[in-house]
Parts: C-alpha cells; structure tokens; sequence
C-alpha cells in the first residue's frame, strides 16, 4: 500500500493505493487527536507502508513520530518537490482530498527514500538553535527602536557611545533617557554608573555626553519617549542575559553529541555554527556524498544555458537550498578564510587566478562543507593531509 497525508493544523487528509496504483475507498480525515492516529494506522493496515507528506511547518512532527514508531515508512517532502509533481500532472484543482492523492501518486511513482528523524541531541540542538535565532531578533528589533527614540531624543550620542546594543549604552539611557535628561545630570555622579558590574562610565565619557546634551538638537523630550527609552533597555539587557544562557546551553549540549563536537576540530567551525549545522542535518554523512551535502546547503552554481547564452561562463547561486544555514555559514567562512591556513590558501590560489572574492568565498565555504562532510564520515577529528594541502 501506498499512502499521502496532507498536512493542516487541526484535521489532516489520508489517500490510499493498492500495489498497482489503485485508490483505496475515498480520502478520509484524521482528526489531530488520540482517535484520529487510531484510525489512521487501523487504515493503513499492517507496516510497512510508504506514507508520503510536507514538511508544513510543525503540524507534521507528531504524526511522523506514530507512523515511525509503528514500522511504516514516512518520506517527508520539500511542499516545493509535491508542487511541482503536481503541477507535472497538469492538476488545475487544489482541495485537501486532491493534494492528499497527489502525495500518494507520487509514493507509488517515484518512491521517495523514507525519512530519518535527527537523534534526541541533534532534536534538542534544533529547537534551542531556533529559540536562540528569535531571541536575536527579537534583541535586533529592539536595537532599532532604540536608534529611532536616541535619533529622536539625542541623537548625538551615538557619536561617544557608537554601539546601542551594549550594556554601556543601555545603562545610560536606561538612567538619562533623553538629552534633556543628561543635560541636568552632573558629570560627577554620571561617571560613576557602573555599566557591566565592574567597569564605571568615567568622568571623561560623562563631560562629553553632558556638554553634548545641553547643544543637542533633540526635540522629544516627553514621558512617551522616555518610557519606551526605559523599556527598550531593560528589555535588552534581560534578553542579552538570555542570548549568553542559551548560547551557554547549546555549547554544552554540543559536547555530548558526537558529530557535533569533532565538527569544532576544524578551524572556523565554533560551537554554535557546529551547532547550526547539526541542528539543520543531523548527521551530514547521510548524504550520498560531499557533493550531495553541498548541494543541500545550496553551495552549487545554477548554470543556465540556452542557444546564443550557451557560452556563459558563471552563474549565480542556484535559487534552491537551505538558505538559512546558509547565511549563518557566511561570517565563520570569513573568519576561517583568515585563521585556517589551509582554507586562506585555497582563498588566495583563486583570487590570484584573478577569481572575484565572493566567488572565491562561496568556494571556501564550499570547501568548508566538504570538510564538515569528511569529519562527519569518517568520525574523526579534522586533519590536513599532505595531499589535501596540495590540492588547496
């Protein structure tokens, strides 16, 4: 038997094949509940069957979880990959029932490779790599609030305290929201705010910002400014405490994860962007092949050629791939391309080649992930070999 399962939040909708392609009575609902799962596995009968469903956000994870647990045998698909299955069968309609069959068309067709969840650790890494990921933006939206009150209320600060995420600006303005505010403090008793716990503002610092503030061409000065002034700061500095603790949580729970911790043994590779990979793979030897790897990450050119533009030598980026761990690829390939002189030589072979640094840089990541995928396979530490210091 073969089965599709379209996803929702609430009732999900269950098609049937026989061996030979066959619809097996009508799609059914099953109900996100204990007698909805009882009823699917009643109808999908004895294990294995080859259930197909999208990865819609989180509303698959339960159900994946039952239908492994219970010996069936659960792809799970890119939406895009069953968009365009269907869209392949020139299907005009979309319902639930027609996308439920669709899915189950496509296991009897194509029979996709059954899915693997990540183990507990690599789960674990996700949810706190994505918890962390909200807090930081969450942190970077107030950063932003704050310019706008600081351009608003004295934007001449910015030119001594030149960062408003740090604790320093935040205990300024948390205590002087505005310029009036530090016009009428007396440098004396500004120098001594004490900004991390154990460094002070100092009394040069402090003469600036009061001279400052009684020039400034801030004009708003009221209650509304200063609140949201106050607000803002201590919001960052609660979740600056909480960005230090769940990154805290991560590198620790980065070290009793196999993979994970041989993947900081290359250089550039730190805790966390060893924890991001894991917690967007799992296990990257489960790739066919390096290349494989690359091409998930979507490190991989997408060449276009058609008539007259078949000669065309580069090609952007495909547009497909995890874009995600992508970017945050981006700053410790820069970082490795600098420390790791294995990497900085294959970086400067190809500038010298007269490469442009950003194709050089995406090749250095590229390369990067062949060494993640090495270290992943083989389960060792990273080492650079003879040959592969020739061939960088």
């Amino acid at each position: 038997m073969f089965a599709g399962i379209d996803i929702a939040s609430e009732r999900h909708m269950l098609a049937r094949l026989d061996d030979q392609g066959a619809p097996i009575g009508k799609p059914m609902p099953i109900t996100e509940d204990r007698a909805g799962y009882d009823a699917l596995l009643k109808a999908l009968g004895e294990p294995p069957v080859l259930v197909v469903m999208e990865a819609t956000g989180h509303y698959w994870k339960n159900l994946f979880a039952v239908l492994a647990a219970a010996g069936h045998e659960v792809a799970l698909l890119n939406p895009f990959v069953a968009r365009r299955f269907q869209d392949s069968r020139l299907e005009r309609t979309k319902t639930d029932a027609i996308d439920a069959q669709g899915l189950a068309r496509l296991a009897f067709e194509k029979r996709p490779e059954p899915s693997h969840l990540h183990d507990e650790v690599a789960e674990a890494l996700r949810e706190l790599v994505r918890h962390r990921d909200r807090l930081r933006q969450g942190f970077d939206d107030r950063v932003r609030q704050l310019h706008r009150l600081v351009d608003l209320g004295f934007p001449e600060f910015t030119r001594y305290v030149r960062s408003l995420d740090s604790m320093l600006a935040t205990c300024l303005l948390a205590a002087y929201p505005t310029a009036h505010a530090f016009a009428r403090a007396t440098p004396r008793r500004l120098a001594k705010l004490r900004y991390d716990g154990r460094h002070f503002v100092g009394a040069e610092l402090a003469e600036q910002l009061v001279e400052a503030a009684k020039t400034s061409i801030g004009q708003h000065h009221g209650p509304a400014y200063k609140l949201q002034a106050v607000h803002i700061c201590q919001d960052l500095d609660l979740w600056r405490k909480r960005l230090a603790d769940i990154e805290r949580d991560i590198e620790d729970l980065l070290d009793t994860h196999q993979i994970g911790k041989l993947l900081t043994t290359i250089e550039g590779i730190g805790p966390q962007s060893a924890a991001r990979i894991i917690a967007a793979v799992g296990d990257p030897a489960h790739f066919k092949s390096a290349n494989a790897f690359a091409a998930y990450v979507g490190v991989v050119p997408g060449l276009r050629q058609s008539g007259k533009q078949s000669d065309r030598i580069r090609a952007p980026l495909a547009p497909m791939g995890h874009a995600r761990l992508r970017k945050a690829l981006w700053m410790p390939v820069l970082g490795a391309v600098r420390r790791n002189a294995w990497l900085r030589a294959f970086y400067e072979r190809l500038r010298a080649a007269g490469k442009p640094a950003k194709l050089a840089l995406i090749a250095a990541m590229r390369k990067l992930l062949h060494a993640v995928y090495s270290v992943a396979k083989h389960r060792k530490p990273f080492e650079i070999r003879t040959e592969q210091a020739r061939a960088a």
